[in-house]
């Protein structure tokens, strides 16, 4: 039977089941240090990157040859991963960066196969490839305790969360699947070091890690929350991206606009392939929270449209400007350094990363409006890939990726683009200048001792995907930059 048809057979056990789960689940948050209003909720399901109604379309696309869609389906199933005789490896604890053994790589490569056979079960209605996602999910669940190494060990929280929940987002309703112990492993495991990461920043001054680290954390404290109905968690994410002091937030990391409609991306001063997953994961938060009716995408005049459009720009390799900026380092109460970049940094306009699809069909198709840039760059990129697709190491496996087939959308009628998004309950927290022209290699300087655990990430991963390095101290936790662009919040 189709995964999506066991609805209604089940629902009074799930009722049942979800109403005893409300109070463990209240405790572990409790536990973990938080204010939890666990299971009092209800989001829409399935509502993470991927809605009822995406899902329906895909399959009618694909069924019917239509392009693009046929050509991203395509993609997906000539993937290794998308294949249902894929056998899950757990593992008790998960290392990264450091420890023995670094086996992280287990862990990308199930979660990318769980999302992979789920995703193409909707399409295709083939029971086998559900069956497969949901073996792999709760073998993890069953197994996997803990997170060690490096700082890295924040990365792996973050990253392989939030792809963790939206690939048990796909198959929550099948019958072999182990809500319970798959909401616990999110909790307990992912979730609790990816809060701490906002809350703490490892013990190191708030401006000390680039903004993807604070991003990998927000997209895994959201996919968390809306997984377990946890309302507390979607409102922490939300107001971290809003008003964060961190990096990640989005005013800091697209910290400058300009009258010509671009923004300056933060870790555009320091490589091309950070930047291009900070863009992948500040757009997976947009869509995530857009599916439960929270507007990122538009927050404060559009800033993150502004500085996807400068990335993609930058990334197809034209001059962008860039405002010299400051980054203090270090840890709180130990040495302390600093760290300037006055260029956007060289790229490589072959680099490609499963980033555009999703933002460019909002921006375009869903809202209506111009990106040039970004409509230019997803047509490039296209079909996109996923996991697998993008080299062996870590960085091909940021992004769950398939936008081709996920997220093409035929153009919403005019008169629907300014309205809201409306699916379920949703919960909403509250809350032109000038630069240097483009130079092949940013003039980066930096004081201060070497690099130690603090920031460090211990990888070799090609194509730049080597994280922060250094530590220093930060007055206020505020990026300086000689010349910024503020903008009144919406």
């Amino acid at each position: 039977m189709h995964v999506t048809s066991q609805i209604s057979r089940r629902s009074l056990v799930k009722a049942a089941a979800l109403t005893s789960a409300a109070t463990a689940l209240g405790a572990t948050a409790t536990a973990l240090g938080t204010t939890s209003a666990a299971a009092d909720t209800a989001y829409a399901h399935p509502g993470l990157l991927h809605t009822r109604t995406d899902l329906a379309r895909m399959a009618a696309k694909v069924k019917a040859g239509a392009a693009p869609w046929a050509a991203g389906y395509a993609k997906l199933t000539a993937n290794r991963h998308a294949q249902s005789g894929w056998q899950p490896d757990p593992q008790t604890t998960v290392y990264r960066g450091a420890g023995s053994p670094q086996n992280y790589g287990i862990l990308y490569n199930d979660l990318h196969a769980a999302y992979q056979n789920a995703l193409r079960h909707h399409v295709s209605g083939e029971n086998a490839y559900a069956d497969t996602a949901v073996a792999i999910l709760n073998a993890w669940s069953h197994k996997l305790t803990s997170l060690a190494g490096s700082a890295d060990r924040f990365l792996a929280a973050g990253l392989y969360g939030y792809q963790f929940a939206n690939a048990a987002e796909l198959v929550r309703d099948h019958p072999d699947f182990d809500l319970t112990a798959a909401k616990k492993v999110l909790l307990n495991v992912f979730s609790a070091p990816s809060e701490s990461f906002l809350t703490r920043h490892n013990d190191a001054v708030v401006t000390n890690y680039w903004p993807n680290w604070d991003l990998c954390a927000l997209a895994c404290v959201l996919a968390t929350g809306i997984f377990c109905d946890d309302r507390s968690r979607v409102d922490q994410a939300v107001a971290y991206f809003k008003h964060g002091a961190g990096l990640g937030s989005v005013r800091h990391a697209i910290p400058v606009v300009h009258d010509s409609g671009l923004a300056e991306w933060l870790e555009a001063g320091r490589d091309q392939g950070h930047s291009l997953l900070g863009v992948g994961l500040m757009g997976t938060v947009c869509e995530m929270a857009w599916n439960q009716g929270i507007d990122l995408y538009g927050y404060d005049d559009n800033r993150f449209l502004k500085g996807a459009q400068y990335v993609a720009k930058w990334s197809l390799g034209e001059s962008v400007p860039y405002t010299p900026n400051t980054r203090r380092k270090g840890a709180v109460g130990g040495w302390s350094g600093s760290e300037t970049a006055t260029a956007a940094a060289a790229v490589d306009p072959a680099m490609a990363r499963p980033v555009w699809a999703m933002i460019a069909n909002h921006y375009t198709k869903r809202r209506g409006l111009s990106a040039t840039y970004l409509t230019r760059i997803a047509a490039k990129s296209a079909p996109e890939g996923g996991g697998g697709d993008y080299g062996p190491n870590s960085g091909g496996y940021d992004q769950l990726g398939f936008g081709t087939l996920a997220f093409t959308r035929d153009r919403t009628p005019r008169s629907e683009t300014s309205a809201a998004p409306s699916p379920a309950t949703s919960a909403a927290a509250a809350g032109s200048g000038s630069g240097s022209g483009s130079d092949p290699r940013p003039q980066t300087r930096s004081s201060g001792k070497p690099a130690h655990d603090l920031a460090a990430t211990g990888t070799a991963d090609v194509l730049g995907w080597t994280a922060a390095a250094g530590v220093g101290a930060v007055a206020g936790g505020l990026l300086l930059l000689r010349r910024r662009v503020r903008r009144p919040a919406r």
